[in-house]
């Protein structure tokens, strides 16, 4: 009885120690030219345990019409485990993923008001966002420098709107009259505690509503593609 008393309590600080653990994702994307790079970190317990996704290369196929991209993982403090992929993303890829989101929205009843709820308990903190852009031209030039302006305004008063934005966003555009560039570096950094997502998850679960939807998979498109 006692060790069972004692394991209980373990059990207790352990799910306490995890419901306000405190998750931080670090995402970084540069865009320069023909070259992306897409890296996503997320961390817990000041950088003890993280995980690392990089998307180093994003590019269109030459002979087909679909996305071709690296995918490099790291785990543990150290990194010391790492695995490297190529990867392909197609047309029916989307049209599947998005055929999923809507019926995975027709099942849960009041999720925009589930999501809006987390995303107030979501910080947002650091974000840089740099672009430099030139046409050729020296009016077009300037005229597109100032819609990058109110477009960056605007997202960033939507961040603010649905999130906690902690301090001032670092943004620059510079405009470049004589070359053509097309270069953008975003950087932000979000941070929550665990056990708001796992309670976003649990009303989730709550809400939903009728059976489990049928998820399309890969080897389900493919098959469909070759009987239509």
């Amino acid at each position: 009885m006692k060790w069972l008393i004692i394991a209980l309590i373990i059990l207790l600080i352990i799910i306490i120690t995890i419901i306000w653990t405190k998750l931080t994702i670090i995402l970084d994307f540069y865009h320069g030219n023909d070259n992306d790079h897409l890296k996503l970190e997320f961390k817990i317990w000041f950088g003890l345990i993280k995980y690392k996704k990089d998307i180093p290369l994003i590019k269109i196929d030459d002979n087909s019409p679909s996305i071709i991209y690296e995918d490099k993982t790291k785990k543990g403090k150290n990194e010391k485990t790492s695995k490297e992929e190529v990867k392909q993303v197609t047309e029916n890829d989307i049209q599947r993923s998005l055929r999923n989101a809507k019926r995975l929205l027709e099942h849960v009843v009041g999720l925009h008001s589930i999501v809006k709820h987390f995303l107030t308990k979501v910080k947002v903190k650091k974000v840089e966002w740099h672009s430099v852009i030139g046409v050729g031209d020296a009016m077009y030039t300037g005229v597109l420098t100032g819609a990058i302006w109110a477009l960056k305004g605007s997202i960033v008063g939507l961040i603010s709107h649905y999130m906690k934005l902690k301090d001032m966003p670092r943004m620059t555009v510079t405009p470049y009259f004589q070359q053509t560039v097309n270069q953008t570096r975003f950087r932000c950094m979000f941070q929550f505690r665990i056990g708001q997502a796992m309670l976003a998850g649990i009303k989730l679960i709550k809400f939903w509503k009728g059976g489990r939807p049928h998820f399309e998979t890969k080897q389900q498109s493919v098959l469909s593609k070759e009987h239509a």
